[in-house]
């Protein structure tokens, strides 16, 4: 704890604590209050006094006890280490502090979110200019067996590159360079530390060029999420936000995943952590957690270090972006984080706006979501930030708030159905109320691959799907028999387009994921039977004898019957369709 007295305590209003005496601190300085040294943060400066937000339990706190300076904003540490680990929103290893202290965090307690004693085989970069700059290269550390660790020179420093250290083995605080920078000389370790609230810069953002895949069909072919893009899954209880999130995690084509569970229910964060470790990498055949970083801070942990989380896990998500790499983060739930901001502003007795919360609620969300986007780093590599976020509206309610201004700020929205989930039609994202605003930037990279008529069939199932919405209005009035043959056979396509596509069962070894080639095919499959079955419809075929083709059965159980390395059998399937349509309608001929 520091030993730099800047105030006393004067009131306190839970999380909130009022100080007096303040004559030198700074606006966002991160503190200690009391003597037991809770962690909190100088949200408000005004004469002689301050507000400090406190990220523990303020339970004991009294008027009086003296309020210890730092001098510096709530940071991370970033360097080595950080893949695999578990922290709470302020970036404290949960892991270290249970072998510390037990099941229970401790007030007051402190320790390294990197770990000091373990070394690191440091390989220096073999040509480094003696001029060198933030986001410069210094060498590398082998992280894991699959990811490699650039020891990047903060980006705010530059100057003379007096030292550099040899290959060898390192802690991250042992000094591996030194710089002469305005006049003095700047010690660099494989760790370094950066304000939770501040982007970390970068040299251009670059207009967005390929899709996050993520092997969930409904996703990568009717709502594209693009690489560096945000995305809201809104929902409520019980329709599959979290189990979305999880599939996303598991299957997308991200180098690094940072999972934030951000007020969730502590059960379900403990299925977090105890099945992600489990979770085999599909990539590189080794544990998930290889490549993520966890941070868990449940709805009964304080609610102050609940809204610092979601910035936590952006600055850890910006320094692997910053190394060139690909990064997903996902933001379980904005909504809680919403309610903290909410419960501190109210506690701070601001002017509430709509359902209570603080008006500066669109402007927070808007600095949250910009902090995605594919750039060009300041190292010349480029990485990308894919911002995930689930919103869980009160009632399933979108018109709240936190629902609608996310959507203000975001491109690609996800939204979840309750009678889907009701149905058990996983993943129950609505084909009606979702939307992708990426289809056009990632046209390029679909005509780069041979993917068929990918383009105009996504268009064209898009209708289908729209049609039938509208006919289905007409069913509800007068019934389907008063529908001709043509119009129920959109019906009938539309039904089989959602149960042998738009459904997936994540727990099947072939359905789980699949790659676009497969989506691709059997789109092209169930939209051909349509096409097909339309010009029949013409010739006098009835819907009665469409049905009962046998190719229809085959393609009803496509999904589960045709893994990604085997997809000559749709290629067989499609030829099947076809002949079985040719001698359907010659014999009625």
């Amino acid at each position: 704890m520091s030993s730099r007295i800047i105030g006393q305590i004067k009131r306190v209003n839970g999380p909130v604590i009022e100080a007096s005496g303040i004559t030198d601190a700074g606006m966002m300085e991160l503190v200690h209050v009391g003597e037991l040294g809770i962690v909190g943060e100088v949200i408000k400066l005004e004469a002689g006094g301050a507000i400090i937000q406190v990220y523990e339990d303020p339970t004991g706190l009294k008027p009086g006890e003296n309020v210890y300076g730092t001098a510096l904003p709530l940071s991370v540490e970033l360097g080595p280490g950080l893949l695999g680990s578990i922290y709470d929103g302020i970036q404290r290893p949960l892991e270290e502090i249970r072998n510390l202290s037990g099941t229970s965090i401790q007030r007051g307690i402190t320790l390294p979110a990197l770990n000091r004693e373990k070394t690191w085989h440091f390989v220096p970069s073999p040509e480094i200019p003696e001029e060198v700059s933030g986001g410069l290269c210094l060498g590398t550390v082998q992280e894991t067996k699959h990811l490699l660790h650039r020891v990047l020179v903060p980006p705010t420093l530059h100057g003379r590159l007096q030292y550099l250290a040899e290959e060898g083995e390192y802690t991250v605080d042992t000094v591996i360079a030194r710089l002469e920078t305005e006049g003095r000389t700047a010690e660099l370790t494989m760790m370094h530390a950066w304000p939770i609230r501040v982007s970390r810069p970068v040299r251009e953002r670059l207009p967005f060029n390929a899709p996050l895949l993520t092997g969930q069909r409904v996703i990568d072919t009717l709502f594209p999420l693009a690489r560096g893009g945000t995305v809201a899954i809104p929902g409520g209880f019980g329709t599959g936000k979290t189990m979305t999130q999880h599939a996303v995690a598991k299957w997308c084509d991200a180098d690094i995943i940072i999972y934030i569970g951000c007020g969730e229910r502590g059960n379900e964060m403990t299925d977090v952590l105890t099945s992600f470790p489990d979770l085999v990498d599909p990539r590189t055949g080794r544990s998930l957690m290889e490549r993520t970083v966890l941070i868990a801070n449940t709805s009964n942990m304080p609610v102050s270090a609940r809204e610092a989380s979601i910035y936590t896990g952006a600055t850890m998500a910006e320094y692997f972006r910053d190394m060139g790499y690909h990064v997903a983060l996902m933001a379980d739930s904005t909504s809680r984080w919403a309610e903290a901001l909410r419960e501190l502003s109210g506690r701070m007795e601001e002017m509430p706006a709509e359902e209570g919360f603080p008006a500066y609620l669109p402007t927070r969300i808007a600095e949250f979501y910009e902090r995605a986007g594919r750039m060009e780093t300041l190292g010349g590599w480029e990485g990308s930030l894919s911002i995930i976020g689930a919103v869980s509206p009160p009632g399933g309610d979108f018109s709240e708030p936190v629902t609608q201004h996310t959507k203000r700020f975001i491109r690609c929205f996800w939204g979840l159905d309750r009678q889907l989930a009701n149905a058990r039609h996983y993943p129950a994202i609505s084909w009606i109320e979702s939307y992708s605003e990426y289809v056009e930037d990632i046209l390029p990279w679909w005509e780069e691959r041979e993917t068929g008529n990918f383009v105009t069939n996504r268009r064209e199932i898009m209708e289908l799907l729209h049609r039938e919405v509208r006919l289905s209005q007409v069913v509800k009035l007068v019934g389907p028999d008063a529908l001709p043959d043509s119009q129920r056979f959109i019906l009938e396509v539309c039904t089989l387009f959602k149960n042998a596509f738009l459904q997936q069962n994540a727990f099947d070894d072939i359905d789980r994921y699949s790659t676009i080639e497969k989506q691709a095919r059997m789109l092209d499959i169930i939209l051909s039977y349509y096409r097909l079955g339309s010009a029949a419809i013409k010739k006098g075929i009835t819907m009665v004898e469409l049905k009962r083709i046998p190719a229809l059965r085959d393609i009803v159980k496509m999904k589960f019957t045709v893994s990604n390395e085997n997809l000559d059998r749709l290629d067989s399937l499609a030829i099947k369709l076809e002949r079985q349509l040719t001698a359907l309608e010659g014999h009625h001929d």
